[in-house]
């Protein structure tokens, strides 16, 4: 598993389902469509994603391990 960042390239509004799919080792769209199938239950889903993509760093802004 790689770190969890956001992507500079495969972005389609902030980068966090591309983020997750690296992560996870699943396809960008394979995430975009749980996303939005999540979208129809009930819950904070945007909530949550806004606050990824607040939280997470981008891919050029994120520290390499000291490692």
């Amino acid at each position: 598993m790689t770190a969890l960042a956001r992507p500079t390239d495969g972005r389609v509004i902030g980068g966090v389902c591309a983020a997750l799919a690296r992560r996870f080792g699943t396809s960008a769209t394979t995430m975009r469509v749980i996303f939005l199938l999540s979208c129809l239950l009930p819950g904070p889903q945007f909530l949550l994603y806004i606050a990824l993509w607040i939280l997470l760093p981008s891919e050029n802004k994120a520290r390499p391990a000291a490692w």
